[in-house]
């Protein structure tokens, strides 16, 4: 459980001329919550000398199904400094310098990747030199927002958590082989349908699904797996907060009874029922 002090909401993101790169190399995909907490961290250590919580949660999906790498990164304004021993509070981000290491951070990555031959597919070698050195002095989008309450911040994270690419009621009555949906056009300040084959269609909501073994949400800084024994319990001291008691795990019946209301372990007439054996499968001559 997050401890209770205020935080802020940060968005980094690319030029789209860059999408189709890791949508076609998808282990750089992989690594962006990694360079982006790292910005962050790097930037906080550099201003503040201290460390942070950072929560990442990586979203590729863009209002009409294209593929649109980004990152919503939520981060504490409170840290503890690196010597341990007491809180370094009010920590401000300014979105145009972390923008400016944000760019410089990802175009070195994306250059050294390209020297490490980790790269497939279009632009050419050359075509993405150019680019990314055109990119240096251009001005990427990047954005902060303060979180002052928990329940600002569950909404704030809770709408790019487990958020399916397309929501069941923007599906539009289709024929043939088209596949039609709501789209809100934010240039157009309104909603427009979108069209697409059923080959698109499902081509482009297969490049949103996460990798095997690959999670929705990334931890770093204090909040990291090795520091979560470690420099976090002291932030937590530091606070005055204790983590409250990990709750004790519902079995799977009483899980379904509480998110469902029925319990699965009664019959019909409400008797509790009992695994009493296996029925094995009748043995059938083949023809």
């Amino acid at each position: 459980m997050l401890p209770e002090i205020p935080y802020a909401g940060i968005g980094l993101t690319m030029p789209d001329v860059f999408w189709p790169i890791f949508q076609r190399n998808r282990r750089l995909l992989d690594d962006l919550p990694a360079i982006g907490a790292g910005v962050l961290q790097d930037w906080v250590e550099e201003k503040h000398g201290a460390h942070i919580l950072i929560l990442v949660v990586r979203h590729t999906f863009g209002a009409h199904l294209n593929f649109n790498a980004h990152l919503h990164i939520l981060v504490s304004t409170v840290g503890l400094a690196k010597t341990n021993d007491r809180l370094v509070r009010d920590i401000r981000f300014y979105r145009y310098s972390i923008m400016r290491k944000w760019r410089q951070t990802l175009l070195d990555y994306l250059a050294a990747a390209l020297d490490a031959g980790l790269l497939s597919g279009q632009p050419s070698p050359p075509e993405l030199t150019k680019l990314i050195e055109e990119h240096r002095d251009r001005l990427w989008i990047a954005w902060v927002r303060r979180c002052q309450s928990k329940d600002e911040i569950l909404r704030y994270i809770s709408r790019y958590l487990r958020r399916p690419p397309l929501a069941e009621y923007r599906l539009l009555p289709s024929e043939g082989d088209k596949i039609r949906f709501l789209t809100k056009d934010k240039k157009l300040r309104r909603k427009v349908i979108t069209t697409y084959t059923t080959q698109e269609f499902i081509a482009r909501l297969a490049d949103q699904v996460q990798d095997r073994y690959r999670h929705g949400v990334r931890y770093f800084g204090l909040l990291a797996p090795q520091s979560i024994g470690k420099g976090y319990e002291v932030f937590r001291g530091l606070l005055g907060q204790h983590r409250p008691p990990r709750p004790k795990r519902l079995r799977w019946a009483a899980s379904i009874q509480k998110t469902f209301g029925y319990h699965p372990l009664l019959d019909s007439d409400g008797r509790p029922m009992y695994w009493a054996g296996r029925i094995a499968p009748a043995k059938r001559d083949l023809p």
